[in-house]
């Protein structure tokens, strides 16, 4: 996993959400937790996984809906923060944050009913591991994102480079193939890269945005979107 260290650090975790989610990075989780709510739909009562669950975003807002819901994360102090923020929302008695590899996920097959993971397969070394083991704990569905190759966020890898992984569709069908998922469904977003949004104040961000879905909306919209969500289903044996 790259930068795992730097991942795992008390003041990363600390800093995370404030570098990340605030100015025109609001409108980036607002995005994505309507793309996790598209995908999984009711979650009352299902057994969800999130792998890579960071500070608990996603596994928060999911347990506020009445999911059943494990966070697993290699970072303790990613996982601290997401128990401060379970516990400020008053679902911590439903909620488990764990610490573990996403590489050997320490569950039984078919365990929960829906795994996802968001923000991960851009730092997977092995996304194939990675996407086996998520497949072999799910009952019915799997739900991640990937960044583009073909697309803005190429440019901001080639500026500031990060280590972000990209793929292109080919490399999506065939990870899928390998893990035997089936694509029921995907949406593509995001024409600027998530960086160009975080650097500008929410109010000229949401301009732009604008302008993004616009183009967005348009036939070449799903070919320079820089963000991919992949909503699969388990293949029936």
């Amino acid at each position: 996993m790259k930068g795992q260290e730097w991942y795992q650090t008390d003041t990363v975790a600390e800093e995370y959400e404030a570098k990340r989610f605030s100015r025109g990075g609001r409108l980036i989780d607002r995005r994505e937790k309507e793309a996790v709510l598209d995908a999984i739909g009711p979650v009352e009562d299902k057994k969800v996984l999130e792998v890579a669950c960071g500070t608990g975003r996603f596994t928060t807002m999911l347990a506020e809906r009445d999911a059943d819901i494990v966070g697993l994360d290699i970072s303790g102090p990613m996982l601290q923060q997401g128990r401060e923020k379970a516990q400020a929302a008053g679902v911590d008695d439903h909620v488990e944050f764990m610490r573990g590899d996403a590489a050997r996920l320490p569950f039984p097959d078919n365990h929960f009913d829906t795994v996802l993971a968001m923000r991960f397969f851009h730092l997977a070394d092995t996304p194939a591991a990675f996407l086996a083991e998520m497949r072999r704990v799910a009952k019915d569905q799997v739900f991640f994102d990937t960044f583009n190759r073909f697309s803005t966020r190429s440019l901001y890898n080639w500026a500031l480079p990060m280590g972000s992984r990209l793929y292109s569709r080919w490399e999506i069908d065939r990870l899928l193939d390998g893990a035997d998922l089936e694509l029921a469904e995907e949406s593509h977003d995001w024409v600027l890269p998530y960086g160009f949004y975080r650097k500008i104040p929410n109010e000229l961000a949401a301009s732009f945005r604008s302008i993004d879905t616009a183009i967005g909306g348009t036939p070449l919209g799903d070919k320079v979107a820089s963000v991919s969500y992949w909503n699969t289903r388990v293949s029936p044996q």
